[in-house]
């Protein structure tokens, strides 16, 4: 069964090795079928501490790192300008 990838922004660095990545969804609402974004925030490994808040990266799963830390950053798509 292959990885499930993500992408999303990074909405916080602070931690050592670590950073917060807000990846959202988008659906249409079952009953009026407008179209709603829903995020949901991931903890990834980031080795190097190389990404800062506002970047665009992609996220792989992992093995559980830490009790919340399941995901490790796979490659940064975009710097923050």
């Amino acid at each position: 069964m292959p990885k499930k990838e993500k992408q999303g922004v990074v909405v916080s660095s602070k931690m050592d090795k670590t950073v917060v990545v807000k990846v959202a969804d988008y659906e249409p609402h079952p009953k009026y079928k407008k179209i709603m974004e829903t995020t949901k925030h991931y903890k990834a490994h980031d080795e190097q501490n190389q990404c800062e808040e506002g970047d665009v990266i992609r996220i792989i799963e992992s093995k559980p790192l830490s009790s919340g830390k399941r995901w490790s950053v796979l490659s940064i798509v975009e710097k923050r300008k």
